[in-house]
């Protein structure tokens, strides 16, 4: 079995590689436990690659009265932010004017019905997060000031807009705006940056491994009968304790009868990316959905600009991959065209598309937009299973879990300090390189950045064209990142097939040359692997046709 070493027992093995089994085998390992991690297809293939990208400080937990949530959001927040610069990276946010109030009452559920009420939850978030930073436009700003460039336009006072450029084609008349500060991520990288620290504390991680079978004696849960898609082999594995970290995907069945799934209520957030020079945002805002007054955001991410999300019931099977639909696709593009008339923005200004199901807890009532976000935790003898939460609070959901490890491994007592996420990383010092590229590398890379700088070959340090991404990481994903697919490499070690027209399709010729040095990949596996890729993008990440 690929890097599984064979013929070992285990303190913790975790199903599931998303950010929650990674951040459980990192809080794990880093703790002294022999940790092993497997995942059925690829790290962060599910939710963890196709999240929002935020690490944000939890708005609506505080207007629905979750101080201890909003607090634990805020704290991770920052520290992810000192952790991991070059990866997770403020992000200014703007609630404009008149839409202040529908889009921050949306935001946070506080229906407070004035912009005071949002402003309130975000005093109450700097407090939290021991800043002040939140900003309002005095009244008097004439038109709807978005953060974005390459508009002509002056700005309209000294707070939020004066320091945005004026949206000529705008209706909208203001009497203030909001501004306040979050944070964003690559939420791929970010899991496999987890993944490679918890690494360097002596755990193990493999993809492509599905769990055939718990191994049972006496009511107890022992173990794991594993398979290695690659290879088709067959291994019994054995545990102390073991963690369905599965989320929505999970289908192992508890004492109670019930599986993971039966407790969730799958939904599904989808988002529209969009090249920067169609609508060239330097800053992030949230408008309020002319149809339901819903929120939607609106943010540069990764040299490209997201828009999303929608939240509804997820009624497909969960082994079909999640899309968009046309109706949800039309909501988010009725969004930016009643906002930005001006643009004239269209089916073909979408460079792609991407969904996600997220593993709510269902209440058993309620619209899809008040599910709460809370972790859910609980255990039987042998087996511990979690399902629910955020991407910000991953590391509070592993304490959580390992909380519920202790007891059930005796002689081993769970220390509840929280050392910094990632381990310090000297960015390296190079002439040919600007300091905020190499800074970039290290946050994405972590330990690795050396290696890969090392590995480049001539050319390799210039960017893909078009994104953010230089081609030495293209490289080193295929040679040290368990890339076994090639979607591996173009969605989640890169995201070049978000960022580029028809996933990258035009420079899959080079990445060809790369995949067959590093991969070993001959003519006929190659195409293999190219034609699979491309008919999943075009029916997972494409527009959806009209009806």
């Amino acid at each position: 079995m690929t890097n599984f070493p064979p013929g070992r027992d285990w303190d913790i093995l975790i199903i599931g590689g998303g950010i929650t089994g990674a951040g459980i085998l990192l809080e794990a390992a880093r703790r002294g436990l022999k940790a092993l991690l497997v995942e059925q297809r690829d790290f962060a293939w599910g939710t963890s690659s196709r999240s929002s990208k935020l690490v944000h400080g939890g708005l609506r937990y505080l207007a629905e009265g979750n101080l201890r949530l909003t607090r634990d959001a805020v704290r991770e927040r920052e520290a992810l932010l000192r952790a991991a610069p070059g990866l997770v990276e403020a992000q200014g946010f703007a609630f404009a004017g008149a839409n202040a109030n529908a889009a921050g009452s949306a935001a946070t559920d506080s229906g407070s019905g004035r912009p005071s009420g949002l402003l309130a939850v975000l005093r109450m978030v700097d407090l939290l997060a021991g800043r002040r930073e939140h900003l309002v436009d005095p009244p008097g700003a004439s038109r709807m000031s978005a953060f974005v460039g390459g508009f002509s336009g002056g700005s309209s006072g000294n707070g939020a807009a004066g320091r945005a450029v004026s949206m000529p084609g705008s209706d909208v008349r203001l009497r203030g705006g909001i501004r306040y500060t979050d944070a964003k991520t690559d939420d791929a990288r970010l899991v496999l940056r987890v993944l490679d620290e918890a690494r360097t504390h002596g755990a193990v991680a493999c993809n492509y491994v599905t769990v055939q079978s718990l191994v049972r004696d006496g009511g107890k849960v022992h173990g794991a009968m594993l398979r290695d898609e690659r290879s088709l082999a067959e291994h019994a594995v054995r545990a102390r304790v073991v963690v369905n970290a599965t989320g929505a995907w999970s289908d192992l069945q508890g004492k109670d009868g019930k599986t993971t799934a039966a407790r969730l209520r799958p939904l599904r957030g989808t988002h529209l990316v969009l090249p920067s020079a169609r609508l060239p945002l330097t800053q992030a805002i949230s408008l309020a959905h002319p149809r339901d007054g819903r929120p939607v955001f609106v943010f540069p991410w990764e040299g490209v600009i997201l828009v999303g999300t929608t939240d509804v019931d997820h009624d497909e099977a969960l082994a079909r991959e999640a899309r968009i639909t046309r109706p949800e696709f039309d909501y988010l593009m009725e969004a930016l065209q009643c906002q930005f008339p001006q643009l004239a923005l269209g089916d073909a200004d979408v460079v792609a598309t991407f969904a996600s199901v997220r593993p709510v807890l269902d209440s058993g009532d309620g619209a899809p937009a008040q599910e709460r976000r809370e972790h859910l935790v609980w255990s039987e003898p042998g087996m511990i299973s979690v399902a629910g939460g955020k991407l910000t609070t991953f590391r509070s959901i592993a304490l959580d879990v390992l909380r519920q490890v202790a007891p059930q491994l005796p002689g081993w007592q769970l220390r509840a300090d929280r050392a910094p996420v990632f381990a310090r990383v000297s960015i390296p010092a190079r002439h040919d390189l600007p300091a905020s590229v190499l800074r970039r590398l290290a946050g994405r890379h972590g330990a690795q950045v050396k290696p890969l700088l090392k590995a480049a070959r001539g050319g390799e340090l210039d960017y893909v064209p078009g994104t953010q991404t230089l081609w030495a990481e293209v490289r080193w994903a295929a040679r040290a990142e368990q890339v076994h697919r090639l979607d591996d490499l173009m969605l989640r070690r890169t995201r070049l097939g978000l960022q580029l027209a028809d996933g990258g399709e035009a420079l899959l010729g080079r990445v060809r040359v790369i995949c067959q040095e590093e991969l070993g990949w001959n003519d006929e596996h190659w195409e293999r692997e190219r034609a699979i890729y491309l008919k999943a993008w075009r029916g997972q990440h494409g527009v959806p046709p009209k009806a």
